[in-house]
C-alpha cells in the first residue's frame, strides 16, 4: 500500500501547488453559473419544466457534476506530462506494483477533483435553494464520478504519446457528454435519438444523484440505480485502467 499512498500525496501536493489551477477551478465554474445560469433564469423564469424548482437551482447540481467530470478527465494530461519529463519511467521501472501505483494517481486525483466540485457547490448556496443535508451523499457522488473520468482519462493517455493528441479525443468527447447528461437542460426535452445516448452516459447518473441529495426534485432514475451504475463503471473502468498501465511501455 505505499506505493498507493505515495502516489495519491503526490497528486494532493501537486495540486495544491499550483495556484493558477486552483484559481482557474474557481473561476470556470463560476463562470457558467452566473452569466450562463442568471442569464437563462430569466428566460425560463414562466416556463415550468424543471421539476418544480427555478433553473439556477435546476442547473446548480449539473455545474457541479460539471466541475469535477472536467477536472478530472483533463488529469489525464498529466500521465503524458510525465512521460515526457521522465518521471513515469521511473514509475514502471520501480520496484513496486504498477497496479498500486496508477490506483493511487487515480484516486488522488478523484479526490482533488471532488475537493474543486466541494468549492463550487458551496459557492452555489449564495445564489440557490439546494439542501444543506445533501451536500456529503453529493460528494460520494462526485466521487464516484472522478474515480470514472480519471480512469478513462488514464486510459487514453496510457496510449498517447502527445499532449495535442489527449486534447483533440477528450475535446470532442467532452462537450457531447456535458449536453447529454441533464445537466444543462431536462432530459425529457430532448428528441428520442438523443435520449439514447443520454442513458449510456455515466456523467447522466452522476447529475441525476446530485439533484436528488441537493434539490429533491428534477431527478430522472431512482437513486439506486444511480448509485449502481456509478459503483459499477468505476471498478470496471479502474480495472481496465490499471490494466492498460501494467502493459505501458515507454521508448
Amino acid at each position: 500500500m505505499r506505493a498507493f499512498t505515495i502516489m495519491v500525496y503526490r497528486q494532493i501536493k501537486r495540486f495544491i501547488r499550483a495556484r493558477s489551477r486552483v484559481a482557474g477551478m474557481i473561476i470556470n465554474p463560476l463562470v457558467w453559473l452566473i452569466f450562463f445560469g442568471v442569464g437563462w433564469s430569466g428566460v425560463f423564469k414562466d416556463i415550468q419544466i424543471f421539476g418544480g424548482v427555478d433553473y439556477l437551482t435546476y442547473l446548480a447540481p449539473g455545474i457541479f457534476a460539471m466541475t469535477i467530470f472536467n477536472q478530472s478527465f483533463l488529469s489525464g494530461v498529466s500521465v503524458i506530462w510525465d512521460k515526457e519529463f521522465g518521471f513515469l519511467k521511473e514509475v514502471l521501472v520501480a520496484p513496486a506494483s504498477r497496479k498500486e501505483s496508477i490506483a493511487g494517481r487515480i484516486v488522488g486525483d478523484s479526490i482533488v477533483a471532488t475537493i474543486q466540485g466541494f468549492v463550487i457547490l458551496l459557492l452555489t448556496f449564495l445564489l440557490t435553494k439546494l439542501k444543506i443535508s445533501g451536500i456529503i451523499p453529493a460528494l460520494v457522488v462526485g466521487f464516484l464520478l472522478a474515480m470514472i473520468f480519471t480512469s478513462f482519462g488514464v486510459i487514453i493517455a496510457t496510449n498517447m504519446e502527445s499532449m495535442e493528441g489527449f486534447h483533440m479525443i477528450t475535446g470532442v468527447l467532452m462537450l457531447p457528454l456535458i449536453f447529454l447528461s441533464g445537466a444543462l437542460y431536462p432530459i425529457d426535452a430532448m428528441p428520442k435519438w438523443m435520449k439514447a445516448l443520454v442513458y449510456i452516459n455515466p456523467m447522466t447518473y452522476a447529475v441525476d444523484g446530485a439533484r436528488h441529495y441537493l434539490v429533491g426534485k428534477a431527478a430522472n432514475f431512482p437513486l439506486v440505480l444511480d448509485f449502481c451504475v456509478l459503483v459499477l463503471l468505476a471498478v470496471v473502468f479502474l480495472g481496465i485502467a490499471m490494466i492498460s498501465f501494467e502493459r505501458a511501455t515507454i521508448e
